[in-house]
């Protein structure tokens, strides 16, 4: 009589190869013979994404500021995760769905907190922040004075005057603010008086910062009003911003020796906190983006924002919401958050 032999897994049993062998046998019943061999070029970009976005940091600037120009952009490596995700598929390669894993891991741990909104549960007080880049060549200042005037901020920096235009930004928002101080091609507006006006030196020959006390009700604020120079990217020449970095330094070393405990910084920086080049200043300030905001807050260009430079930057006060207002006559949107002391 012949003898029939069963294995465990026929009887029931535990499969000898356990729960790692049975994912590798699903997948490959899933996607073909030759799974685990296909696309390993998949899984060569997907590591790729994930080491650029861990050490970024180490992407020199010596040549054409590749460093600073690959942090300017960063969260959008994130647009190279469906398109890894889509041709794995395509090829039916569980290799690079299994790499594809990591670089997801990476972006969410870097920016995954940004996506949600972590604005404060709403309470009374506070004194409300609006900077906003004006565009020196802006069709209609007096329309934009107006949109700036309805978010009802308490504080408001003014960045790219064009001096014909400096008249028309007073007379709009004469009512709303009484106080206000203009120097050069910045200017602060506020509903609370100003004191201790300063021009800040950012070595570049004319005033392009400029810093004052703002006596709110809940206590003095020092408020800097800066626009740190223009970065270019050329073919020739990569991502030109040595000015820039330069005067970075300078307005670093203002903060640094400011001597109100409480301070904000409104303006745009040319830059967003991921470039390196920014550390003098944002690692001395608090984005009141990333503490309280609602996603990435982008805020440049206006038409189809692709980073947020934009920024405002606190110490000693607690963020409690950051948002991007509606677009204006700018290329840049208006950016705004709420603080309390």
């Amino acid at each position: 009589m012949a003898q029939v032999y069963m294995t465990d897994a026929e009887r029931g049993g535990a499969d000898p190869g356990g729960p790692r062998s049975r994912f590798r046998r699903l997948l490959a019943a899933r996607f073909g013979p030759g799974t685990w061999r296909r696309g390993v070029l998949l899984a060569l970009c997907s590591v790729a994404v994930a080491l650029l976005l861990v050490l970024h940091s180490e992407v020199p600037n010596r040549v054409g500021s590749l460093g600073s120009l690959l942090e300017t952009f960063l969260p959008w490596l994130g647009l190279a995760l469906p398109v890894l995700l889509i041709l794995g598929l395509i090829r039916r390669s569980a290799t690079a769905l299994v790499a594809l894993v990591l670089p997801v891991a990476v972006w969410l741990n870097l920016f995954g907190g940004l996506i949600t909104d972590k604005a404060a549960p709403a309470g009374g007080g506070g004194l409300t922040l609006v900077s906003h880049n004006v565009n020196a060549d802006n069709p209609d200042p007096a329309g934009t004075a107006r949109d700036v005037a309805a978010s009802g901020a308490d504080v408001v920096a003014l960045q790219e005057l064009r001096q014909a235009h400096v008249p028309v930004y007073e007379k709009e928002l004469a009512s709303a603010y009484p106080h206000h101080v203009v120097r050069g091609t910045v200017g602060i507006w506020s509903r609370h008086p100003l004191t201790g006006v300063r021009d800040v030196d950012l070595g570049l020959g004319w005033t392009r910062a400029v810093r004052a006390t703002v006596t709110a009700p809940d206590g003095p604020l020092a408020v800097y009003a800066a626009h740190l120079p223009s970065v270019r990217v050329k073919l020739n020449a990569g991502f030109t911003a040595g000015q820039r970095d330069d005067s970075a330094e300078a307005l670093g070393l203002a903060i640094r020796e400011e001597p109100q405990e409480r301070a904000v910084l409104l303006g745009d920086l040319n830059g967003t906190m991921n470039d390196r080049a920014l550390s003098p200043v944002t690692s001395q300030l608090r984005s009141t983006q990333g503490a309280a905001g609602d996603g990435f807050g982008f805020s440049w260009p206006a038409s189809f924002p692709l980073a947020r430079i934009d920024q405002i930057l606190v110490r000693g006060v607690d963020p409690v919401t950051s948002w991007s207002l509606p677009r204006t006559g700018s290329d840049h949107l208006p950016v705004a958050a709420t603080v309390r002391y």
